[in-house]
């Protein structure tokens, strides 16, 4: 049986799961209020972080979720994971609109990576 490791964890989740050589994150956001740019940027960042703590990097992210609270922010958000991601390893990918945690989150994004 393979291990699992939590990372961040608090009484109703896990900011990363790692079972096996498959890593796990939350969803991740970007500060409240801030523009979709920023919000992207920072949850970006988050991620990198995260995959690092997990033995990842975001050459091996296998799956991204984005969502967003209105799909009238697709093509900023895109022009930010577009300068970000991988071009060499760019994962399978899905996004949609919907009501995030608050108004002041415009960005929730989940991702599935090997380690």
């Amino acid at each position: 049986m393979s291990d699992i490791t939590r990372l961040d964890s608090g009484p109703r989740m896990s900011q990363a799961v790692v079972h096996g050589n498959t890593v796990y994150l939350a969803g991740q956001v970007g500060a409240p209020g801030e523009s979709v740019t920023t919000q992207t940027q920072a949850i970006l960042k988050g991620i990198e972080d995260l995959l690092a703590r997990c033995g990842s990097d975001k050459s091996k992210i296998l799956q991204a979720t984005i969502w967003l609270d209105s799909m009238a922010d697709f093509a900023e958000m895109n022009a930010v994971w577009d300068a970000w991601v991988d071009p060499a390893n760019p994962p399978t990918r899905a996004c949609g609109e919907s009501k995030l945690a608050t108004p002041d989150y415009k960005v929730e994004i989940i991702i599935v990576a090997a380690k």
